[in-house]
């Protein structure tokens, strides 16, 4: 890619044209992380832009941004601007080209996102103390901090994720801005929060993040549920309460799974309205997973996540507290992978381990727990049935067998013969599986006196 940045930045100059690499791109450069997205700021007007690459979109052409298409990549190139008024909290009205990029870098939201690079002669740009705030590790707004954020709400919540990512402190006068422009944020769309929320979690250690959007007011507009439970004590088997449990368990799971940790951050938050105190003085939280799983789906929906992440996060949150012991049967571990999905077995064990992990006094998994991940290798590896999909039998074939119509009888027959098979999968064979409706079909005609 490092070529086509190259490319890109010659052919700007060779045609008398300012241009540089600007904004996220220069900051990782200088920090040593990988890079995903490259843009570029130069003094060339968009119609220019268009006119000196063969493959380009107009992706943001209102406010000078035109995408150019090199060498299978995408690249995002914005002519130098100063913004007008901000009137929707995220984007202005209208904006003024110019031809100086101290302008540009100026309208900016964060020094460190505020640096200029020229790939050509290796020099760096910084008109807003952007390398020092860098080298100090600080979040700070370019001007004003109430300036910057009542322009655009997203930008505190963008402000907590770069410090999360990049394990930096916010700047004492920057965060306290945050506060005084919770009005604008209200205004950011619940997609772009999310987006937000999930580069978060996708970020190292997503605790920092989430803690700076707590004590900013922040968590309470979108996560009100997660801040509800700082301060809520447990019983005698947590060091933490409810909500630095739930983000020291998030710091725990797989950055790599941003559902995972979505799943440890929300697992507990069934906690606070099941809290009651048990016949010991020790508080109890009965059910709490149950509840906690419909709060987590309520949340998800109000984020607009899509039903397939919901549907993943619910079931890890719904079966998070599951109890082993070595007297269950082969038949309860097949129950036990059916009512789970055998897709979702190791990112349960996973959440298991982050849910230890961030109890701050246990890791890893308990001896009964590793034995139950053993036998359930050996179950998988015989190959049984786990779903009604699995049968050896379909419900055209009991259709056709008995001459029944599709209805829910089909289904009702199918589920049974399923339970007859966790427990004993040698009775899936075609021909048993018939034998054993016939029986269901007869019993169920004497039970309704047909």
């Amino acid at each position: 890619m490092r070529d086509a940045v190259i490319s890109i930045i010659k052919r700007f100059r060779d045609r008398g044209y300012e241009c540089y690499l600007i904004g996220g791109s220069v900051r990782d450069l200088i920090l040593g992380n990988e890079i995903y997205d490259y843009d570029f700021a130069t003094d060339a007007l968009p119609e220019h832009i268009r006119r000196l690459f063969r493959k380009t979109i107009p992706t943001g052409i209102k406010h000078g941004t035109v995408s150019v298409l090199v060498d299978d990549h995408q690249f995002e190139i914005t002519t130098y601007r100063s913004d007008g008024v901000y009137l929707d909290g995220r984007h202005p009205a209208s904006v003024s080209y110019s031809a100086e990029l101290r302008v540009d870098v100026e309208r900016r939201d964060f020094t460190i996102n505020g640096l200029a690079y020229d790939p050509l002669s290796g020099d760096v740009m910084d008109y807003v103390g952007g390398l020092r705030d860098i080298e100090d590790k600080i979040i700070r707004t370019i001007g004003d901090p109430v300036l910057r954020f009542m322009e655009d709400g997203l930008r505190p919540v963008r402000a907590c994720r770069f410090a999360a990512k990049l394990n930096f402190a916010i700047d004492e006068d920057t965060f306290r801005a945050i506060p005084n422009t919770l009005d604008i944020v209200r205004k950011v769309s619940k997609e772009r929060v999310r987006d937000e929320l999930i580069k978060i979690l996708e970020s190292k250690k997503p605790s920092v993040g989430i803690e700076y959007l707590r004590t900013s007011g922040l968590l309470e507009l979108f996560l009100p549920e997660l801040a509800e439970c700082h301060a809520i004590s447990q019983n005698k088997y947590h060091i933490y309460d409810i909500y630095y449990h739930s983000i020291y368990s998030c710091d725990a799971a797989p950055k790599e799974d941003p559902m995972i940790r979505l799943a440890a951050l929300l697992h507990d938050i069934g906690k606070v309205p099941t809290k009651q105190p048990g016949d010991d003085g020790d508080y109890t939280f009965y059910n709490h997973e149950v509840i906690g799983a419909k709060i987590a789906k309520k949340i998800m929906k109000r984020l607009k996540f899509s039903n397939e992440q919901i549907d993943a996060v619910n079931i890890l949150i719904l079966n998070h507290m599951f109890h082993y012991t070595d007297e269950w049967t082969d038949g309860a571990v097949r129950r036990f992978i059916r009512k789970v999905g055998l897709e979702n077995i190791d990112n349960l064990f996973t959440l298991r381990m982050a849910d230890r992990k961030g109890n701050g006094a246990r890791k890893g998994l308990p001896a009964p727990i590793e034995h139950l991940k053993k036998r359930i290798e050996r179950v998988i590896e015989q190959e049984n049935a786990f779903s009604v999909r699995d049968l050896n039998i379909n419900g055209y074939i009991i259709m056709d067998e008995f001459g029944l119509k599709q209805g829910p009888l089909i289904g009702k027959i199918l589920n049974e013969l399923l339970e007859l098979v966790l427990d004993n999968p040698v009775l899936n064979e075609r021909n048993v599986l018939i034998g054993r409706a016939r029986e269901i079909l007869e019993r169920r005609k004497a039970e309704n006196g047909d």
